[in-house]
C-alpha cells in the first residue's frame, strides 16, 4: 500500500509540475503577443528614414527629407550635428537623445532618434500600421519540457563581433558560454550583454528548422544569469526578433558560433507561413 501511494504521489506531483510549467508557457506567449500588437510594439513600426548633416524637414509633404503619412505638410525640422540630433518645431528647439524614451509626436505618429554604428536616424511608430492592423497570430511549436535544457556554463569573458541586417558588425560583450547536450551531441551557445550590468544572458541563434518552420535569419533566446555554474536554456521560449514583422528594424545577426547543426523543434514558429 505504501509504496502504491508513493507511486500515485510521484505521479500526482509531476502532473502538477507539467501543469505549471504549461501555464508559465502559455502565459509567457499571451504575454509576448501582446507586446507585439500594443500601441509601442514592433507591428507599429511603420519607417526607418536615416538623417544627413544638417537640416533634415519633416511633414506630410512629399518635399519633406522626411515624408510622413500624418501630420502638417511641413511640421518642423530635425538638425544632425556630429552625431547630436535637435529637433525645431513651433518655434523651440530641443535635444533628442538617441536610443531612448525621448520622442517626438506628429499627429498620430512618433519618432525616435537611433544610432546604428556611424549613422544616425529616426524610427516611425504608427498605430495605423499596416502590419499591425493586418497581425493574425504567433505560431509554436507545441510546448515542450524537454527542450528546458540545463546546461554547464563556462566563464569566459571576450569580446564577440555580432553583425546587424545593415551590414555593420559591432563587438559585442559576451561573458562565456553555455554547454548542452541534444540527442546525443554536445552544443555551445555564446550570449552577449546588452548593456552594462545586464541582468540577462540574451542568446542569438539559427539551428536546421531556420528558413523552414522557424525564421530565416535566425531567432532570439534570453535566460537568467548563471547561477552554481549553470544556466536554463529554455527554448520554448524562443522567439522571432523584430525583422521577422518590420522592414525598419535593424535585428542584429547569429555570429557563426551560434549557428547550431541541430533541429531545435521549440518556440515561434515563422510568422505568416
Amino acid at each position: 500500500m505504501l509504496t502504491r501511494a508513493l507511486v500515485l504521489f510521484t505521479a500526482c506531483g509531476m502532473l502538477f509540475a507539467w501543469s505549471a510549467y504549461e501555464d508559465e508557457i502559455t502565459k509567457w506567449r499571451r504575454d509576448r503577443e501582446a507586446a507585439l500588437k500594443a500601441d509601442g510594439g514592433w507591428l507599429s513600426v511603420a519607417g526607418l528614414f536615416w538623417l544627413h548633416e544638417g537640416a533634415n524637414p519633416f511633414g506630410k509633404e512629399a518635399s519633406n527629407d522626411i515624408a510622413l503619412p500624418d501630420g502638417p505638410a511641413r511640421a518642423g525640422v530635425l538638425h544632425l550635428d556630429r552625431g547630436k540630433v535637435t529637433v525645431t518645431m513651433d518655434g523651440t528647439t530641443r535635444e533628442l537623445r538617441h536610443d531612448s524614451a525621448d520622442s517626438l509626436r506628429v499627429g498620430r505618429l512618433s519618432l525616435f532618434a537611433i544610432q546604428r554604428g556611424d549613422k544616425f536616424g529616426m524610427r516611425l511608430r504608427d498605430p495605423e500600421a499596416a502590419a499591425r492592423r493586418d497581425f493574425t497570430r504567433l505560431e509554436s511549436f507545441p510546448i515542450n519540457p524537454a527542450w528546458r535544457v540545463t546546461a554547464k556554463w563556462v566563464a569566459e569573458p571576450h569580446k564577440i563581433p555580432i553583425l546587424n541586417v545593415l551590414g555593420q558588425t559591432e563587438d559585442s560583450e559576451c561573458p562565456g558560454y553555455a554547454v548542452f547536450r541534444l540527442n546525443g551531441q554536445e552544443f555551445r551557445l555564446y550570449p552577449i550583454l546588452e548593456e552594462p550590468g545586464a541582468k540577462e544572458l540574451f542568446f542569438i541563434f539559427r539551428d536546421q528548422t531556420s528558413a523552414k518552420e522557424t525564421y530565416g535569419a535566425g531567432r532570439f533566446l534570453y535566460s537568467a544569469l548563471p547561477q552554481n555554474g549553470q544556466v536554463v536554456l529554455d527554448f520554448n521560449k524562443a522567439y522571432n526578433p523584430p525583422c521577422a514583422f518590420t522592414a525598419y528594424a535593424t535585428c542584429p545577426l547569429p555570429p557563426p558560433e551560434n549557428r547550431l547543426a541541430v533541429r531545435i523543434e521549440a518556440g515561434e514558429k515563422k510568422y505568416g507561413q
